[in-house]
C-alpha cells in the first residue's frame, strides 16, 4: 500500500520530512485502511512558517468579509456534494456507523454555513461614547493570527470544523493536527479547502503523534493561539506548553456526563419509553466514544429496577458490527488501545462491588463483526457510588453506570460530583423542576427531556476540568480574534499638560 502524501504546506502536499509512516487501522478488522506521512518537528516548523507568511504578508486576513463569507459557503456546498464518500471514510476510520458519519457532514456543513452568516451580519465594530463630539473611539476585532488547531479521534471532521470555520471567518492561519489514529476526513477537509479557492499558505495540515507534532505547536513561538480537543492529561501538556509564550488557549477536555431521570418522568408509558431511549442514546451513541456521553444514569430510587432492568434489555438487543453494514447499530472501539481500557474500567467497577446487568464482555464474532475488530458489548454496571474509579473517570467505552437518588437536593448533589463539567441531562414531566435542576447544574451544556443535540449557534465548552473556552456560537468566532480599542482626536491641539 502506498504512503498517503498526508501533510500539506504553502498549498503543496507531501510525505514527512524524515520518512516516517504510520499505518491507520479499520477497527472493526484491525486491517490496514491507509499509510499516512508521519510528521515531526521539523514538519511542524514548516508548516508554522508557511501559516506565518500566509497571515503576515498573504492577501487573506485582509479578505473582505463577503469573500471570506463566500469561500465558506462553497466549503459546505463541496461537503455535501463529497457526503457520501465522507460519511464513509469516517465511519472506516472511527468505527461509527454510516448514518451517524452523514449526521456528522450535515453538522459540519452547517458549521460552515453559520460562521459565514455570523461574520456577515456584523458591525464593522462597536462604536463608544468618549463623552466628546471631538473624538471618534470604536472598539474592533482582528484575526488573532497563526492557529494550531489539535484535534480528536471521535468525531475528527466535526471537531476540526469547529475550529477551521471560525478560524477562516476571522481571516485566520493555521496548521492543523488531526489525531494520529484517525486523520483521514481532515484531510479530505483540507482538500475541500483548496478546492474552494483558499489562498496556499492559510491552510496547513501535519499528521503525526501529539509529541512531538501537538507539542511543538503548542510551544511555537509563531503560534499565536491552539485550540486543543481532547483528554486532560493531554490537554494540560498543551497549557504547560505554551504558557511561556503566553499564546490565547483554547480547551474542550471531555466531561463525565450525568443524566438524571425523575419518577414522574416515567409515570405514563410515553414517558418511560422516551426516558429509557434516551439512556440508551446518551450512553450508546458512537459505542460511548463521545466526550458529552451520559455515562453516569441517576435515576430516582423508586423507579430504578424497573427502569435499569429494561435499559438493559434494550442493551442487549443492540446490533454491533461494522459501521458500513446495513442494519448495525453501534460499531467498534477505536482501538485495541481503547478496548482494552474499556475492559479495565469494566473489571475494576465489578472489584469495587458494582453489579453487571448486561455486556461486560466482547460479543461472539459474526459476518458484520470480525473477531479481529475492536468490539465490546454495551455494558450496564448497576449500584455505583462516587468511590468507584468507572463514576469518576472519563471511560470513552459503551458503559452506563447507575447511580440512586431520593431527594431533588441529593439528584443535583450526585450530578455535579464530578471534576467535569461538559454537560448533562434532565428527565421530568414537571417543567418548574427540570428548569430548576438545569438551573442549578454546574455544566456547559444541560438537555431537558432529551440528550445529544446541538446548536452551531449555541456555544459548546464546560465547566471545570472540561477546558476553557467556548466552540461554537459568537464566543466560538470571539476565540479566534483579538480585540482592537481605536482611539482618533478629531481636533488634535496641544494639552499643554507640561508648561515648558
Amino acid at each position: 500500500m502506498s504512503v498517503i502524501e498526508s501533510i500539506h504546506i504553502d498549498g503543496a502536499w507531501r510525505k514527512a520530512a524524515a520518512g516516517g509512516t504510520r499505518e491507520i487501522l479499520d477497527p472493526a478488522d484491525a486491517t490496514t485502511l491507509a499509510v499516512v506521512a508521519e510528521g515531526d518537528r521539523d514538519d511542524t516548523d514548516a508548516a508554522v512558517a508557511a501559516a506565518r507568511r500566509a497571515f503576515d504578508a498573504g492577501e487573506w486576513p485582509g479578505t473582505p468579509t463577503a469573500e471570506r463569507a463566500a469561500l465558506l459557503r462553497r466549503v459546505a456546498g463541496l461537503l455535501q456534494r463529497d457526503r457520501e464518500e465522507i460519511a464513509r471514510t469516517e465511519s472506516r476510520d472511527t468505527g461509527k456507523t454510516l448514518e451517524e458519519g452523514r449526521v456528522d457532514v450535515d453538522d459540519v456543513t452547517a458549521a460552515f454555513r453559520y460562521f459565514a452568516d455570523l461574520v456577515m451580519h456584523e458591525s464593522g465594530g462597536r462604536v463608544v461614547d468618549a463623552g466628546s463630539p471631538d473624538v471618534h473611539s470604536v472598539v474592533v476585532h482582528e484575526p488573532v493570527g497563526v492557529c494550531a488547531m489539535i484535534t480528536p479521534w471521535n468525531y475528527p471532521l466535526l471537531q476540526a470544523s469547529w475550529k477551521v470555520a471560525p478560524a477562516l471567518a476571522a481571516g485566520n492561519t493555521f496548521v492543523v493536527k488531526p489525531s494520529e489514529v484517525t486523520p483521514l476526513s481532515t484531510l479530505h477537509l483540507v482538500k475541500l479547502l483548496a478546492e474552494a479557492g483558499l489562498p496556499d499558505g492559510v491552510a496547513n495540515v501535519v499528521t503525526g503523534a501529539g509529541d512531538p507534532v501537538g507539542a511543538r505547536l503548542s510551544e511555537h513561538p509563531d503560534v499565536d493561539l491552539v485550540s486543543f480537543t481532547g483528554g486532560l492529561v493531554s490537554g494540560t501538556k498543551v497549557a504547560q506548553a505554551a504558557a511561556p509564550t503566553v499564546k490565547k488557549v483554547a480547551l474542550e477536555l471531555g466531561g463525565k456526563n450525568p443524566n438524571v431521570v425523575f419518577a414522574d418522568a416515567c409515570a405514563t408509558e410515553e414517558g418511560f419509553d422516551h426516558a429509557v431511549d434516551q439512556a440508551l442514546n446518551a450512553a450508546f451513541i458512537h459505542s460511548g466514544q463521545v466526550c458529552s456521553a451520559g455515562a453516569r444514569l441517576i435515576v430516582e430510587d423508586s423507579v430504578r429496577d424497573r427502569f435499569v432492568a429494561e435499559l438493559a434489555a434494550r442493551a442487549r438487543k443492540i446490533r454491533l458490527g461494522r459501521g458500513t453494514e446495513e442494519g448495525v447499530e453501534c460499531g467498534p472501539l477505536v482501538s485495541a488501545e481503547q478496548l482494552a481500557k474499556t475492559e479495565a474500567y469494566v473489571a475494576s467497577a465489578l472489584s469495587e462491588g458494582a453489579v453487571l446487568r448486561c455486556g461486560g464482555e466482547r460479543p461472539e464474532p459474526g459476518p458484520a463483526r470480525p473477531a479481529t475488530g475492536y468490539f465490546y458489548s454495551p455494558t450496564v454496571l448497576d449500584n455505583c457510588h462516587r468511590g468507584m474509579r468507572v463514576i469518576r473517570e472519563e471511560t470513552f467505552g459503551p458503559l452506563l453506570t447507575v447511580e440512586t437518588f431520593r431527594t431533588e437536593d441529593e439528584a443535583v448533589a450526585l450530578a455535579n460530583d464530578t471534576e467535569y463539567g461538559l454537560a448533562g441531562g434532565v428527565f421530568s414531566a414537571d417543567t418548574a423542576r427540570a428548569r430548576r435542576v438545569a438551573a442549578r447544574l454546574r455544566h456547559g451544556t444541560v438537555w431537558i427531556n432529551d440528550f445529544h443535540p446541538y446548536l452551531p449557534q449555541a456555544e459548546w465548552g464546560g465547566f471545570g476540568k472540561s477546558g476553557v473556552g467556548r466552540e461554537l456560537g459568537p464566543h466560538g468566532l470571539a476565540e479566534y480574534r483579538e480585540t482592537k480599542h481605536v482611539y482618533e482626536n478629531l481636533r488634535p491641539a496641544p494639552v499643554r499638560w507640561f508648561a515648558g
